[in-house]
C-alpha cells in the first residue's frame, strides 16, 4: 500500500509542476530538454556508491526545486521558477515509477523499494 501511496503522490507531483510550468507560458523545448537532467548525478557511482547515493539524493530531494521557486517568486527570476518547476516535475515521475533515494549501501536500495 506504502508503494503505491508514494507511487500516486509522484504522479499528483509530475502533474502539477508541468501544470505550472506550462500555465507559467514557459516553452515546452527547455521542458523537454531539462526534463532528466537531475538524472545525471548517478554520475557520482563513478566516484563510490557513498558519493552517488548522496549526490543522487541531494539532487532528488524537493528542498532545493522548492528553494528555487521561492527564488523566483519573490526575486521575480523567471529561471529560477522555470528550473524549479521541471526539477519538481522530474522528481514526481521518479517517485511514480518507483525510483527513491538511494541508500549508500546499493544502487537499487531506495527508500521506497528494491529496484
Amino acid at each position: 500500500m506504502t508503494n503505491k501511496l508514494i507511487r500516486f503522490e509522484g504522479l499528483l507531483v509530475l502533474i502539477a509542476g508541468t501544470y505550472m510550468y506550462f500555465a507559467s507560458g514557459y516553452h515546452w523545448l527547455a521542458y523537454a530538454l531539462l526534463l532528466l537532467a537531475p538524472d545525471l548525478s548517478i554520475l557520482g557511482y563513478a566516484i563510490s556508491k557513498k558519493a552517488g547515493a548522496r549526490i543522487y539524493n541531494a539532487v532528488h530531494t524537493i528542498t532545493t526545486p522548492l528553494l528555487l521557486l521561492l527564488a523566483g517568486f519573490v526575486f521575480s527570476i523567471d529561471v529560477l521558477l522555470m528550473l524549479g518547476f521541471i526539477w519538481i516535475a522530474h522528481i514526481g515521475m521518479d517517485r511514480m515509477a518507483g525510483y527513491g533515494l538511494k541508500y549508500e549501501s546499493d544502487f537499487k536500495e531506495t527508500h521506497i523499494q528494491r529496484i
